[in-house]
């Protein structure tokens, strides 16, 4: 009897599948690199389609230029429009747009942005303890 219930015990350890036998192995640093390098493409052929597909916001409306813009309020903003060469002010709110003026001279063109000399630049220490002894 206790060499049946031996060879039961044996058979019955031989036949219990082992816990996570078929489970697939983890991915290493190839796949994860792969993976991350296939969401990038996905990512940048996306973003080449929206600019390519017609009606995007991507690309400015032809013979329509923000000339200008200012905000006064927390959600309200003045803005000059350049509408087929001519220019338009307007007032933009949270609650709409409306037309205050037609310009009768069209704004001048902003100045370009300088590039600061770096070889002129002041030094750093002197204006940091001026300024320190003009506050106390």
């Amino acid at each position: 009897m206790s060499l049946l219930i031996a060879t039961g015990q044996a058979a019955s350890k031989a036949a219990v599948p082992v816990v996570g036998q078929h489970a697939p192995s983890t991915p290493g640093l190839f796949g994860a690199v792969l993976a991350l390098l296939l969401v990038l493409a996905l990512v940048v052929g996306l973003g080449w389609l929206l600019k390519r597909m017609p009606g995007s916001s991507f690309r400015q409306a032809e013979g329509l230029k923000l000339v200008a813009s200012i905000a006064v309020g927390a959600k309200e903003r003045v803005v000059v429009l350049e509408v087929n060469g001519q220019q338009i002010l307007l007032g933009v709110t949270a609650g709409g747009i409306s037309k205050l003026d037609t310009l009768a001279e069209p704004l001048p063109p902003p100045t370009p942005m300088r590039v600061p000399d770096l070889k002129n630049l002041p030094n750093f220490a002197q204006l940091l303890q001026q300024r320190l002894r003009k506050d106390s």
